[in-house]
């Protein structure tokens, strides 16, 4: 990952890495902890049940340098492309992302060519979906960003490029 992308992340108290598989939030989540000091909290798919909206406010409530690998964007994405709908509201996702705002956060928006990313998949010795969903899933991101526009700052890059 690059040192550039790190070194201006770093200006943030919260970072949230978001992305469909494979786009390289652990590798950045790892880098940010090891160059910078940030706490990781990875949220993988909580049980259903679950109250994602609190679930989330605790997470963004917990002192220090917070880098999220993984969090509410993608139940609003996963969620929808999967089950129909998401566990989160949009107006809820909004709210969070306004405490992500409040905490001197950003959101970054990890993306690629997909078929860079399936063949990442692939090399973790684990069944990759197809190319096809993975633009799905990619198009579903950058919708989703769309929305929450304005509401925080959002960094794009693509992991796939061979500058970040």
């Amino acid at each position: 990952m690059s040192g550039n992308l790190t070194a201006m992340l770093a200006a943030h108290q919260v970072i949230v890495l978001e992305g469909c598989d494979g786009a390289g939030k652990t590798t950045l989540a790892e880098a940010l902890a090891a160059r910078h000091g940030y706490t990781i909290v990875h949220s993988g798919r909580t049980p259903d049940g679950t109250d994602l909206a609190d679930r989330y406010e605790t997470i963004l409530a917990l002192p220090g340098r917070l880098v999220l690998d993984r969090s509410f964007i993608s139940e609003l994405v996963y969620g929808s492309l999967d089950r129909g709908r998401s566990r989160l509201t949009l107006p809820v996702g909004m709210t969070l992302t306004q405490r992500v705002a409040e905490r001197g956060g950003v959101l970054v928006h990890l993306t690629g060519h997909p078929e860079i990313i399936a063949t990442r998949l692939q090399a973790r010795q684990g069944p990759a979906p197809s190319v096809d969903r993975i633009r799905a899933l990619i198009s579903a991101y950058h919708s989703t960003f769309a929305v929450l526009r304005g509401v925080a700052p959002i960094v794009n890059a693509d992991t796939t490029a061979r500058e970040l």
